[in-house]
């Protein structure tokens, strides 16, 4: 008498297919934490960030620059943003993503547009530079047009009680970020 084997059926991905459908679920993700954005909303994004991650805006000498690596700097960040540009509001139009969830980059280009705190609308385009671990963010790099940023900052300053033109939130100053 044969040995009888029975296997189980399983179905085969196509190569890549699993690291795909991760790229799909990242995208989404991010997605959703650029449209609490638009609600208004910071916790979803707050609670994105891993404990130790680091959040910088390029620039050195305005309201938003600087680097914050622990979590009550970044909610002070993002508290000062929502402050500063209450009606914020970002259109993506491209998310790319690599890597595995044990360490994934995203780039997300948008334009943004806000009437700040004086009620003037004004537009800016930019990249977010993303990495991520195991669903959390650990650096969040923000580059943007300086001109129409600056501009708009100091344009605000007394509408926005001086917090447009304050000194940055930064924990660790300086260029490059290392």
């Amino acid at each position: 008498m044969g040995a009888y084997i029975r296997r189980k059926s399983r179905v085969t991905a196509t190569p890549g297919h699993e690291v795909s459908m991760y790229h799909a679920i990242v995208r989404r993700r991010i997605t959703g934490l650029f449209e609490a954005i638009n609600r208004g909303e910071i916790e979803p994004v707050l609670d994105a960030f891993a404990s130790d991650a680091e959040h910088v805006f390029l620039g050195e000498d305005h309201a938003l620059a600087g680097r914050r690596d622990n979590p009550a700097s970044i909610r002070a960040w993002y508290e000062r943003l929502r402050r500063i540009m209450p009606d914020l509001r970002f259109e993506l139009h491209r998310i790319d993503i690599a890597g595995g969830p044990w360490n994934t980059i995203a780039t997300v280009e948008w334009t943004e547009s806000n009437t700040g705190t004086d009620g003037v609308l004004t537009q800016n385009g930019g990249v977010h530079v993303i990495h991520l671990r195991w669903g959390k963010m650990t650096r969040l790099l923000i580059l943007t047009d300086m001109i129409p940023l600056i501009g708009t900052l100091n344009r605000t300053a007394e509408s926005s009680g001086g917090l447009s033109v304050a000194a940055p939130i930064d924990d660790r100053p300086g260029w490059p970020a290392g």
